[in-house]
């Protein structure tokens, strides 16, 4: 019965019941909230960083939501490659391979956080546009974007003479990064802070995700169909994938009927572009398209000639229906559990590095570095042993966080420098470059600001110091330290000179 047909029959009952989430749905809602189970960040304002960070989740979910639980595959294998010179990416690589094998394209269908969102914003009454033959041409772009934004320019940067991190696609075009990441920490009002840092970067992130959203109410998930270079890494696996769905030639009748149904741009049945929604198998006249693995779970055609013949088949495929139900309600509950345990873990357990205020009337800048790191011991560029914050020699210390792709981190360099000789005596600076830039910092330093008079360390505490200091994700922050340990000044953008200069003459004053 269609569901206008169920609603006018059974009034109220009937409209809730043709309204339900189908399977498939309950799957993505699920999904999309084990990938962002980390709530609380959408009231801190913080991303969660603590080891289960460096396990990649299926889908195209951002690094930088708030929420987010795990890392995006995408952007950990531009970041893999970036760093390919030195060695090879095999984890990142073995993960895909992992999810390409297990689950294929059914990733895009099931667990695709964003995929979700363009299902819901396609559900709005509107005219669509059809599939064609245009379309189905234009779903190659996606291959184009993969070797050009996801390996091609992450290479290039990764070899050049100082290589640099850049996650091209991430960077230029993901509009999951822009929705999940940038606007929702942007949203958030304790990260008001960080408007200041956007650019003509973000406004054009800002303004291809606003298309692409529009775009999916009148188009059947677009981003995925044209533009997504993990769908097409999933799609080389769908053929020998585990998951998904199967076609049975023997029984085909080439009546094209799954083809007309099918919103994707597919030609048959499982190919490259098949998400696997399994849409296709209930028009089938001929029962040629099932679930891969189904037969498992039911019973072979049977007909019995006997009674006793009728009667084993019935018994057997009430033994098949009874351990299908008890294997249902396992699944259900180790899901919900998983589930409830995620949310615990991040909500409850895990404890985010957050800096408490040793000074209740500023709240801001009353925190204690040595508290906070331990001591702050920072290894040193191109000079032996470490420099403790604590044993600085009654100086005041000014800690800049940098790392070498951050171009308002750049620009800021020579204020550092200026400090350093004008306060030779009274002042130390260092500019602290990021633990992921590690690697190549040395190099970059020696060749650009071997004459500097500041000095550059880098940061290799377990957990960043960077972020154990309030970082929230944006470079560059830069700390005034007292002769105490005390921070007295934060910056979290790029600091004029004037801005350091009074900061800084404030702390020495108080001394």
């Amino acid at each position: 019965m269609k569901k206008n047909e169920l609603e006018n029959k059974n009034g109220v009952g009937g409209w809730i019941r043709a309204h339900l989430p189908t399977k498939r749905r309950l799957i993505q809602l699920y999904a999309a909230l084990l990938f962002n189970a980390n709530l609380k960040g959408f009231g801190n304002g913080y991303i969660y960083l603590g080891p289960l960070k460096n396990i990649c989740t299926p889908g195209l979910n951002c690094y930088s939501c708030p929420g987010a639980s795990g890392a995006c595959p995408l952007g950990s294998l531009q970041n893999a490659l970036t760093g390919s010179n030195k060695r090879a990416p095999y984890y990142v690589f073995g993960i895909i391979l992992l999810y390409g094998i297990l689950l294929g394209r059914w990733i895009c269908g099931f667990l695709c956080p964003f995929g979700l969102i363009q299902d819901l914003l396609h559900k709005i009454k509107t005219p669509k546009l059809k599939k064609s033959r245009f379309t189905r041409v234009l779903s190659y772009l996606k291959y184009v974007i993969l070797g050009l934004f996801v390996i091609y320019l992450p290479l290039v940067y990764a070899f050049r003479k100082n290589p640099a991190v850049l996650p091209a696609f991430c960077k230029y075009i993901c509009p999951a990064g822009t929705l999940e990441g940038a606007v929702g920490l942007l949203s958030n009002a304790l990260n008001a802070d960080l408007l200041s840092m956007l650019g003509p970067l973000f406004t054009w992130k800002f303004v291809l995700m606003v298309v692409i959203l529009v775009a999916a109410v009148f188009i059947y998930r677009v981003f995925c169909r044209f533009l997504c270079p993990l769908g097409a890494l999933y799609g080389l696996f769908n053929k020998i994938a585990i998951c998904g769905i199967k076609l049975e030639k023997p029984k085909c009748v080439d009546c094209g009927l799954c083809v007309s149904k099918c919103k994707m741009d597919i030609r048959h049945v499982g190919d490259h572009e098949c998400i696997n929604c399994g849409e296709c198998i209930s028009v089938c006249p001929t029962q040629a398209i099932t679930w891969k693995g189904s037969k498992f779970f039911l019973p072979p055609d049977e007909i019995g000639e006997t009674d006793a013949d009728r009667a084993r088949i019935e018994e057997r495929n009430a033994r098949i229906k009874k351990r299908n139900r008890v294997i249902g309600i396992a699944v259900t509950v180790a899901l919900l559990g998983l589930l409830a345990g995620a949310l615990v873990y991040y909500n409850v357990i895990d404890k985010a590095p957050v800096i408490e205020s040793t000074n209740p009337e500023q709240p801001d800048v009353g925190n204690s570095v040595g508290n906070v790191c331990h001591g702050a011991e920072i290894p040193l560029i191109n000079a032996e042993g470490s420099f403790n914050v604590q044993s600085n020699g009654g100086k005041v210390t000014v800690l800049n966080f940098w790392y070498l792709d951050c171009q308002p981190c750049k620009e800021e360099l020579p204020h550092f420098n200026e400090i350093a000789k004008e306060y030779a005596d009274s002042v130390t600076v260092i500019a602290v470059c990021a633990n992921f830039d590690a690697e190549f910092a040395p190099d970059f330093v020696a060749e650009n600001y071997g004459d500097y008079s500041m000095l550059f360390g880098v940061d290799l505490a377990d957990e960043g110091y960077y972020n154990l200091l309030g970082g929230k994700g944006t470079y560059p922050m830069t700390l005034i330290i007292d002769e105490s340990g005390v921070i007295t000044a934060k910056f979290y953008d790029k600091v004029s000179y004037e801005d350091l200069k009074t900061a800084i003459d404030v702390a020495l004053a108080e001394e």
